[in-house]
């Protein structure tokens, strides 16, 4: 009897652990291991660096800063490798989690493994250019981090359960019984309920997106309109109401919107600078090996 409420302990037990590996976020991968493995990395450089002596001082021509260069230029080329890792399944040591948080912490280990390398000598040449790029890239990167740990959940509280096509159609129907509503109305109060109806809920630049803010909002114009007429008009306070009730759900597209621009805005910044960085270690290697 003890044996089998052993085995049924061990078992709940067992499945308590495997819950909270799935639950797990990228960043706290098996107890921080990739942050521990990085820290002791970038000691190891920092300490190594007081204690080597190199005449007449470190710099990246020495064989310390070949070192450094070597271990720096073959991590931003593995780092490179998580695009095509995406596309391929496995588990345990190499799953994509394990590859994604090895990702995120050897990459900020290159701002000790690079900035080390240059042996703090920077100057207006290709080779500050390829250290500029690499921490506009880790730099990039950190915002995804940051995006990606706070604004899902954000995403999820602002959807309320609805998918973005269900947000759009509840839209529509406001639209529906607003162009119901506002046939009693007089030309002049028709009008700015008709532009609210022709607004394109996804109008606006990529700035406005981002922003979250709309200016020009014809169903918020259309609201101060009517706003300013009711006057305990029972037909206008119909309207009103309606457009009120319109500007919620567009709000919450909006937002809807929003987030999910600051969750892929950064690719478009992160994926260009980092083939701008391949690029330019490339001509920083070439120009060391056959013209230093």
């Amino acid at each position: 009897m003890a044996t089998l409420f052993q085995r049924r302990r061990n078992k709940a037990t067992h499945v308590e652990r495997v819950r909270e590996q799935k639950h797990e976020g990228f960043l706290r991968y098996a107890g921080f291991r990739w942050a521990k493995i990085s820290g002791a990395l970038c000691l190891l450089i920092i300490v190594s660096y007081a204690l080597v002596d190199v005449t007449p001082r470190h710099n990246g021509g020495s064989w310390y800063g070949y070192t450094l260069g070597t271990i720096g230029a073959l991590l931003i080329l593995w780092l490179t490798a998580l695009g095509y890792r995406k596309r391929r399944m496995t588990s345990d040591y190499w799953s994509l989690k394990a590859w994604t948080s090895a990702h995120v912490y050897l990459g900020l280990s290159l701002i000790v493994i690079g900035t080390w390398h240059t042996g703090f000598q920077l100057g207006w040449n290709v080779h500050t250019l390829a250290w500029v790029l690499m921490m506009l890239v880790i730099l990039s990167g950190l915002y995804g981090v940051i995006v990606y740990a706070t604004l899902p959940q954000a995403l999820s509280n602002n959807r309320e359960q609805m998918t973005q096509m269900q947000m759009l159609e509840a839209i529509r129907a406001f639209d529906r019984q607003l162009h119901t509503a506002a046939q009693p109305l007089s030309p002049a109060d028709t009008a700015p309920v008709l532009a609210a109806l022709d607004e394109d809920p996804f109008a606006g630049n990529m700035v406005t997106r981002l922003t979250g803010r709309y200016p020009r909002c014809a169903t918020a114009a259309a609201l101060r309109a009517l706003q300013s007429r009711r006057g305990g008009d029972a037909e206008i306070e119909k309207v009103v109401g309606l457009l009120q009730q319109k500007e919620a759900a567009l709000t919450r597209l909006r937002k809807h919107l929003r987030i999910r621009a600051l969750l892929e805005i950064w690719l478009y910044v992160h994926v260009p600078l980092t083939f701008a960085l391949i690029a330019a270690l490339s001509a920083h290697i070439i120009s060391v090996f056959f013209y230093w």
